[in-house]
């Protein structure tokens, strides 16, 4: 049911009833013509006099003498106190940490109040907070009950004045706890206790008390009376529109509660003060008693549907005719049938109603016009603006829509319905006369195509042919499609969308299999790549499944030959995507990453771009040493020597084939990797790679340093020999910390278990989850025995002893030093055993061991070798000038880390001293540099260095002269090399790219002198070991410079060519397309003459090369430029009407023409002199051909626009707003400024007249911050 909403006259009058005066007042003035305008004081009423305001006290001061209210502050303070006696928490020793504290804190994020505590001299608690009013009373009621002691007490007042102690949804009882900061529990209605119980302090407890006892005695005062009267007299009671209760409300203090007429009640609810609510009910009774003696009825029958007119709105009517003539009328309920209408009042005054009923029955009347339901909506109108002509003019008019119902309801006054119907009806004659429809039957599934992507089909049919098409929803599987609108119109749309339909039923649907993964890939960034694909095959529609279904099917829809075409292009995309997704992994050693990386990711990068792969290094605190190579087989390969001929340069990388049966090759890697890894962990971290899984190869590659190569090449023999005869495996179970004292130090334990059976014993690697597990693998009797003497060995760990050994105290700090490092170090070796210092400050030698009977002997024996160190301990000098001990320390100090693990030694770097001015070195040369250049020096003694040389080396003495050595090897040593200087810029690179690279490469320094110099001299700081490599580098780098040097004068060949610059556009080609081609094929530099240089010769381009390609590439322009000569130009006279149809969307409907005829069509330019010349370039036969061809374009685009211009005569002309009179703007009578006053118009552009409000007063900002 659809309907149009009407204001009528009464609802008029009650909205306009609500207005102020001065509001009807504007409204009026409005109303008025502009010749009437009005006064200067109505139109800017003056503000009020502070001399006068006492005086006109009385009358009203216009439109400014609304008192402005002060604004209250949002935020407020209370300080609430807390007598120590009833304080919860009185530690005074966790003041500010306690639980107090918390308590606090919790109040503060609850409430969102401020809370601040201090102490009182009596050991009371101030509480001061701060927020809005009702954040602090919340807050003051959390303190209260959780940081206060709490009393409770009963409180008894009668069970009917309980809810007036709880209120109205229960706001008086929050307001009163929030109050009092009480509990107040009032007991539930079928419960017969009158006992209301609070808890809280004893000051809130008092002060609810009094409350609660307030409103019980307010209520005693009141009373309450039920007087019974029938209901037909209770609107007499009541009076019209209620005035006759309100003045006994008003004049008695008593409420009146009479039942509402829908309500089936007889008892009217008197509440007030006893004495006043007497006489309320008195004067009730004596009007009900008058009432009953003196009305009489009569009951006559009206129509129905007429009994809404006699009531009318809001029971207006009712009340109209009860104040003007005394008599109630009574309406049977809508839902009674009945149509007995009852008057009850005094027998004279009935005629009077009588006539007043029927006259509103008859004031309205209801009719009805037949429309076809499918001209309803041109009826309404765009927005309901054809009705609102209607309605406007007779707003009592009612009209009503029944959606699928021929007709429209009409109802209102009589005369008025009359003039809508008429009016209806014509508009229903007019539409029906230039109005049609159609319905065509098209299959449902086809819908979503005929509405097009966010309807733009649907829209463009619409628009095109302005008929509305209804497209029933997906949800009713109907086919039926309905086209409203002109009648030439509706069968153009009729025929396009079948022929639509028509073109889909002959359509193909075409399923892809194309795996999930690569369709965010084929879809692109932001579905820029699926975009190129519907824009290569626009009639295909391509559907992707959802994510979430996880399918492979890719939807294709369109023509056979395009679906087919799209699916081929799909494929070959698919293909390469999979060619470019194979991925293989190399095991580097971690040491070599930085290498392979290069300084800011040099390296990685030149070896992804060459290789064009995707290459992913583990992260640098990963414990692997896989990186992961992903792109084109053939180019993964590649790349995977690259990165493997970089390891072997580095290092002493031997690579070994082993030549295993297939078919072995899963027993020998075993689950998860186990078995392979303990040989790779064994053999000093080597890396042995399987080929790929049904491959059939049997080579096994080791990779790794020679005699660790060599090791694992044995071990890996012979454990495949043993899978061949005959394979058995154990599994032992045993503690984790027992592993490594089972391993033994450097693995020698479990080899000579090993060694004396013959069986391989496999411990759990740290990803493994079973971390006890040991396997044993072998030959059974081998394994057998292996097991014996493994289980042997944990059987005596499970029996714990307790010993002790006495070591010197003066010992003892090195063991417990560094969180006790040294003994976390021996319980991890030898199975868990726990070693126990005296106490420090105590005396006592006496050390204790717990643990395993051999692994306390063990740790005995390790502990006695550290004190024998710590006694044989000496202190070496190693003098190393201070400038190169960066450099000796090497990166993150990893080389003298290195030498520290290696000889077992500690060493101690000197402080750095920052300026040595008085103690000055003899000038030495580093980097090509005299460091003591411009300045005196004074001689040293060379037999005393200076102790910011001194590095200390702590250990025993042969560990310490080794380790010295070790250091002096390590000081840096410089070399120079002769380098044209000429050639050094190149050396050098693109911001220092090319020497920043060689040496990262050699791991050394190399110094160029300044430009201002012109030096040949480079000089090379590093290690003794890499000065040769650098060297002989840097001498290899200078001879390619070389090379590219004589190559660079060959490529600078220049040759010229004298071309007219007519044809200079034609050679550079659509967006340089001939001329780039020219340059890439003949690998030369073109240069054309710049046309804003006067002094250059315009005719003249410029070829730069090899002599060869050069001569080749002027062959190449000279052709070029003989075509051109050959061909002729023709200006052809076609209707500019046309052009944009023969251009096409963005040119390619002329790109298509110029590209079949093979010639050059130029279109006048906007505001040229002739707009239809259009001129045609090409070869003769080829211009003539284009020509016929346009024209015969022209001829049948002329056709149409033709027709579409005779059409255009028919058409209503865009209604354009006729010209106003310029406006006089806002006019005002009696003004100041008017001719009989000698006050001027105010000046607008005066500051002084209107002076501005001034900028915007930056607020004052504290030193401490914002006040809280």
């Amino acid at each position: 049911m659809s309907s149009v909403a009407v204001l009528t006259q009464e609802s008029f009058a009650e909205h306009r009833s609500g207005l102020v005066p001065q509001q009807i007042k504007v409204a009026t003035l409005n109303s008025e013509e502009e010749s009437d305008p009005p006064t200067y004081k109505d139109a800017f009423p003056p503000l009020p006099e502070k001399a006068a305001c006492l005086e006109s006290a009385q009358e009203p001061a216009g439109a400014w003498s609304n008192k402005i209210r002060p604004i209250k502050a949002s935020v407020i303070t209370q300080v609430f106190h807390v007598p120590l006696e009833e304080r919860k928490y009185k530690d005074m020793n966790q003041f500010g940490e306690g639980e107090q504290a918390k308590i606090c804190l919790e109040i503060m994020q609850r409430t969102g109040a401020h809370l601040e505590l201090s102490l009182a001299k009596d050991q009371g608690l101030s509480i001061m907070v701060s927020g809005k009013l009702d954040a602090v009373m919340k807050a003051r009621k959390d303190i209260v009950a959780r940081l206060q002691t709490q009393a409770s007490a009963t409180v008894t007042i009668p069970k009917e004045h309980h809810r007036f102690v709880i209120g109205k949804n229960g706001e008086k009882l929050q307001d009163l706890e929030l109050k009092t900061a009480t509990k107040i529990q009032i007991p539930r209605p079928d419960d017969p206790s009158n006992q209301i119980k609070i808890t809280g302090t004893k000051e809130g407890i008092e002060k609810a008390r009094h409350e609660v006892l307030l409103i019980s005695a307010e209520q005693d005062k009141r009373a309450v009376e039920r007087l019974e009267v029938e209901k037909a007299f209770h609107p007499f009671i009541a009076g019209p529109y209620n005035r006759l209760v309100g003045e006994i409300m008003q004049e008695t203090g008593t409420r009146i509660n009479i039942p509402p007429p829908s309500v089936n009640r007889t008892e009217i609810v008197f509440t007030g003060e006893k004495e006043q609510l007497a006489q309320a009910v008195a004067r009730i009774k004596k009007i009900y008693e008058e009432k009953k003696k003196k009305t009489t009825t009569i009951a006559v029958e009206v129509k129905k549907s007429q009994h809404k007119y006699v009531i009318g709105p809001k029971g207006n009517s009712l009340q109209e005719i009860l104040e003007r003539t005394g008599v109630s009328v009574e309406i049977p309920p809508s839902d009674s049938i009945s149509e007995t209408v009852i008057l009850r009042g005094e027998p004279e005054k009935l005629g009077q109603a009588l006539t007043e009923v029927y006259a509103k029955a008859n004031s309205f009347t209801v009719s009805s016009v037949s429309a076809p339901s499918w001209l309803h909506r041109f009826i309404i109108g765009k927005k309901g603006q054809n009705l609102a002509k209607i309605t406007q003019q007779m707003p009592k008019v009612h009209i009503e829509f029944t959606e699928g119902e021929d007709k429209i309801t009409l109802e209102g006054p009589t005369e008025d319905v009359s003039v809508a119907q008429e009016q209806i009806e014509g508009m229903v004659k007019d539409l029906i006369n230039r109005m049609d429809y159609v319905e065509i039957n098209i299959d449902h599934k086809f819908h979503r195509h005929l509405i097009g992507k966010s309807g733009a089909n649907i829209n463009r049919i619409k628009d095109q042919y302005k008929v509305s098409v209804r497209i029933p929803p997906d949800s009713e599987k109907s086919n039926l499609i309905r086209i409203e609108g002109d009648p030439q119109g509706v069968q153009q749309a009729k025929r396009e969308l079948l022929e639509l339909a028509s073109r889909m039923e002959n359509e193909r649907t075409k399923d892809l299999i194309i795996e999930q993964r690569f369709h965010r890939t084929i879809i692109g960034q932001k579905g820029e790549r699926i975009r190129e694909i519907r824009d290569k095959f626009p009639e295909v529609i391509i559907n992707f499944p959802d994510p979430a279904q996880k399918s492979d099917i890719v939807q294709l829809r369109g023509p056979k030959n395009e679906v087919e075409k799209c699916t081929k292009y799909m494929q070959k995309m698919v293909a390469d995507l999979v060619e470019n997704s194979y991925s293989i992994s190399v095991p580097i050693f971690k040491q070599f990453h930085k290498n392979i990386i290069g300084k800011g990711g040099a390296n990685i990068k030149k070896i992804r771009e060459e290789s064009n792969t995707k290459i992913d290094l583990p992260a640098e605190n990963s414990n692997s040493e896989t990186i992961v190579i992903t792109g084109k087989r053939a180019n993964c390969e590649a790349a995977r020597s690259r990165i493997l001929s970089i390891q072997k340069d580095l290092a002493n990388i031997a690579e070994v084939e082993v030549s295993i049966p297939a078919k072995l090759h899963n027993s020998l890697i075993g689950t998860k990797g186990r078995l392979i890894r303990s040989i790779m962990e064994e053999c000093g971290g080597v890396h042995i790679h399987f080929p790929v899984e049904g491959s059939g190869s049997d080579t096994v590659v080791i990779r790794g340093p020679s005699s660790d190569v060599e090791k694992a090449k044995k071990q890996l023999l012979h454990l495949a020999e043993e899978k061949q005869t005959k394979s058995f495996t154990v599994d032992i179970r045993a503690k984790p910390e027992y592993h490594k004292f089972l391993i033994g130090k450097g693995g020698g334990k479990i080899r000579k278990v090993r060694d004396s059976t013959g069986a391989r014993i496999i411990f759990p690697a740290a990803e493994d989850k079973d971390q006890d597990l040991i396997t044993i693998i072998g030959k059974e009797d081998a394994v057998r025995e292996a097991q014996k003497e493994l289980e042997a060995l944990i059987q005596n760990l499970d029996n714990v002893v307790e010993d002790y050994m006495l070591v010197d105290p003066k010992h003892h700090r090195h063991f417990v030093i560094r969180r006790g490092q040294v003994l976390r170090e021996i319980a991890e070796e030898y199975g868990g055993v726990m070693v126990s210092f005296p106490r420090s400050g105590t005396q006592s030698d006496k050390v204790t061991l717990k643990g395993a009977k051999d692994c306390v002997e063990a740790a005995k024996k390790r502990i006695q070798e550290i004190i024998e160190d710590l006694e044989a301990q000496v202190t070496v000098e190693c003098a190393i000038p201070q400038k190169f001990h960066r450099s000796v320390m090497g990166p993150k100090g990893s080389r003298i880390q290195q030498i520290t693990r290696d000889y077992n030694v500690q060493i101690k770097f000197p402080d750095r001293e920052e300026n040595p001015v008085h103690s000055v070195e003899p000038s030495i040369q580093e980097n090509g540099e005299e460091a003591g250049e411009g300045r005196e020096t004074k001689e040293t003694d060379p037999g005393s260095p200076r102790r910011c040389d001194i590095i200390i080396i702590s250990g025993r003495k042969e560990k310490c002269e080794a380790a010295k050595e070790a250091l002096e090897a390590l000081v840096p040593v410089t070399i120079e090399v002769e380098v044209p200087f000429d050639l050094h810029r190149y050396i050098i690179g693109q911001k220092g790219s090319g020497i920043r690279k060689m040496m990262d490469e050699f791991e050394v320094n190399i110094h160029v002198p300044a430009p201002e110099l012109q030096s040949d001299t480079i000089a090379i700081t590093g290690l003794a070991a890499n000065l040769d490599r650098a060297k002989t580098g840097l001498l290899d780098r200078v001879k390619e410079l070389q090379a590219e040097q004589e190559d660079r004068a060959l490529r600078s060949f220049k040759l010229s060519v004298t071309v007219d610059p007519k044809y200079h556009p034609k050679i550079i080609g659509r967006k340089g397309a001939v001329i780039t081609q020219i340059r890439l094929e003949h690998e030369v530099n073109i240069q054309f003459p710049d046309k804003d240089d006067g002094n250059q010769p315009q005719d003249q381009i410029t070829i730069t090369g090899y002599e060869k390609n050069t001569e080749a590439a002027r062959d190449a322009i000279l052709k070029i430029v003989g075509e051109l000569e050959q061909m002729v130009s023709e200006d052809v006279p076609l209707d500019h009407r046309v052009h944009a149809r023969i251009i096409g969307a963005r040119g390619k409907a002329i790109r298509k023409i110029m590209d079949e005829f093979k010639v050059d069509i130029r279109f006048p330019q906007s505001g040229a002199p002739d707009p239809n010349c259009v001129t045609v370039t090409g070869l003769p036969e080829n211009v003539e051909e284009a020509i016929d061809h346009i024209l015969n374009l022209e001829e049948e685009y002329l056709a149409d626009v033709v027709d579409s211009e005779a059409l255009q005569v028919y058409m209503k002309p865009p209604a354009h707003e006729e010209s106003k009179a310029p406006s006089k703007g806002f006019v005002v009578r009696d003004a100041p400024w008017t001719s009989n006053s000698s006050e001027k118009a105010p000046d607008m552009s005066s500051s002084e007249e209107f002076p501005s409000f001034g900028a915007q007063v930056a607020p004052k900002t504290l030193p401490w911050g914002p006040k809280r």
